[in-house]
């Protein structure tokens, strides 16, 4: 059964991609908003603003500002920084202090964002050989586990797969700059792996019937993807949306690490070859939530791709 109540819910991270993904599902499902972000002041917030959302300071490491940000909350929507190498405990740090603040603002409905497959990288080949990067598994599982254990009435992790706004500025910039450079993929992932792919307005889509009907998502973890293609897959797709010529090639080991992420991306590229998301997109849609197909979603951001000339004698 849905829910009428209109208090407010708090998003953190509004001014990102998912964090404005769910405050624009909510506010087309008509409930209240109300974002937390350090400067209410910024282009990001005035625009918030603009939208009739309540902007208002948050600061994870700041307990009374989250104590006055959570007066009145009904639900939270939960997103956090991942970790880095630099600042290893940012994440678990973080995302403690939002959940010991809702706990004591007494939220009734905590819908937190994590990754598919967090929690389960033990299984991963090569886990105990030290093949894959663990700080970001062990933190992401580490933060479902503390939402679990936190004692809300309702709750519900989402796990997204790959985020299809990663092909577009301004992700695709960190992501995957050969595309804007050189009009292509590069990365050590095989051109026959398979990716699960979503589209962010998916994940506020579900994140908002979570707050809806919080009886029928609670104490679910949801992996969440709406379709499976490799990159050659995704190269084409684009190609034929934007009319500019898009390909991807599988870099070598030793061409993979002279890249800027070095050890760290071979990682996480080659872990899709060998693991990968594995949602079960049949499982995502017996929801019954409506889905972004990738086609779609390239062509309602088409003008957005940036796409470099191809230039052959480069790798």
């Amino acid at each position: 059964m849905s829910t009428t109540n209109n208090s407010p819910i708090l998003v953190t991270g509004a001014t990102g991609k998912q964090g404005g993904a769910v405050v624009a599902a909510l506010l087309h499902a008509g409930r209240s908003v109300r974002a937390m972000t350090r400067d209410p002041q910024s282009s990001a917030g005035t625009a918030l603003s603009a939208q009739g959302v309540e902007v208002v300071r948050g600061d994870f490491n700041d307990p009374v500002s989250l104590d006055a940000a959570l007066v009145g909350v009904d639900g939270v929507f939960s997103m956090q920084m991942g970790s880095h190498p630099g600042d290893p405990e940012t994440e678990i740090v973080t995302g403690r202090a939002l959940l010991k603040a809702a706990s004591r603002a007494g939220v009734r409905v905590l819908v937190h964002t994590s990754v598919a497959r967090a929690g389960d990288q033990k299984n991963f080949v090569g886990w105990d050989d030290g093949r894959w990067e663990p700080l970001y598994w062990n933190n992401k599982s580490a933060v479902n586990e503390m939402v679990k254990a936190a004692g809300f009435p309702y709750w519900v992790i989402l796990k997204p797969a790959m985020i299809m706004e990663d092909l577009i500025p301004p992700m695709v910039e960190s992501m995957w700059p050969s595309i804007r450079e050189r009009g292509r993929f590069e990365t050590a992932i095989e051109a026959d792996t398979g990716i699960d792919w979503i589209a962010v307005q998916d994940v506020g889509t579900f994140a908002a019937a979570a707050f809806a009907d919080p009886e029928r998502f609670r104490g679910h973890e949801i992996d969440l993807a709406t379709e499976t293609f490799t990159l050659p897959e995704v190269a084409a797709k684009i190609t034929k949306a934007t009319g500019k010529q898009v390909s991807a090639v599988t870099l070598s080991k030793e061409e993979a690490l002279a890249k800027p992420y070095g050890e760290l991306g071979y990682r996480h590229e080659t872990w899709n070859n060998v693991e990968g998301y594995r949602v079960d997109l049949d499982a995502v849609r017996s929801w019954g939530i409506p889905l972004t197909t990738l086609d779609q979603f390239i062509e309602q951001n088409r003008e957005k791709f940036v796409i470099g000339a191809p230039q052959e004698d480069k790798a």
